[in-house]
């Protein structure tokens, strides 16, 4: 019985059913804040609701479609790719690991809701499709880890651990820092969440998740 809540067992037979049954009891509990965000979202500027972004990298290296609440200008991740007047900012942006402290393209109401990570909560469709969990690693871009590295190249042992399991709206980095974790750091941090992996871990991680949504701590 030990063993089913700790390891690979845990992550094969339980942690999938505590996701679905946490997914839709979270779904049904900000369904009101949801309502109130997404009006916010479209009395602020013009766009859709949700975010339109690449796709993640998920368990084994599948890529799948992340559900997020729009927090920037309509069309931002193009924009910072293809726009000449986003260059010193793309830069800087692959310098930092993929945040930015200071981004011009977070709307008004975005900030709030990244600050609180509102704009994750549609993350819980994800969990239910089957594509994330509550709890786990980042899910990072295709060329983020790519690039990322390269950049660090002693990082790339720590990849393959991350990518057996699948991502999470909340994990070990998350809890520890959150945007204030650079890249080797962070995925380290995913690296040991998964040798460590457990019922009682993914408990800890959870009950931690609120306060860090609270004070906004290491948020971008």
């Amino acid at each position: 019985m030990k063993q089913l809540f700790n390891g690979m067992s845990y992550n094969k037979y339980l942690k999938r059913a505590m996701d679905v049954v946490l997914a839709c009891i979270l779904l049904l509990l900000f369904s009101p804040i949801c309502l109130l965000v997404s009006i916010a979202i479209k009395l602020d500027s013009e766009g859709p609701i949700f975010a339109d972004v690449p796709e993640r990298v998920g368990q084994n290296g599948a890529l799948f479609k992340m559900f997020k609440f729009r927090s920037m200008i309509k069309n931002a991740h193009v924009l910072l790719h293809t726009d000449s007047r986003f260059k010193t900012l793309f830069e800087q942006y692959q310098k930092d690991s993929y945040k930015l402290k200071d981004d011009p393209r977070v709307t008004l109401v975005g900030k709030w809701i990244r600050k609180h990570s509102l704009d994750e909560i549609p993350q819980l469709l994800n969990v239910l499709l089957g594509e994330m969990s509550i709890v786990g690693p980042r899910a990072y871009y295709p060329d983020e880890l790519e690039n990322q590295q390269q950049k660090h190249p002693d990082t790339k042992k720590f990849v393959a651990e991350v990518l057996s399991v699948k991502p999470g709206i909340t994990g070990l980095w998350q809890v520890s820092g959150r945007s204030e974790v650079h890249f080797d750091k962070r995925i380290a941090l995913d690296a040991e969440y998964i040798k460590s992996i457990s019922f009682f871990e993914d408990i800890r991680i959870i009950f931690k998740t609120p306060l860090v949504m609270v004070t906004g701590r290491g948020a971008v």
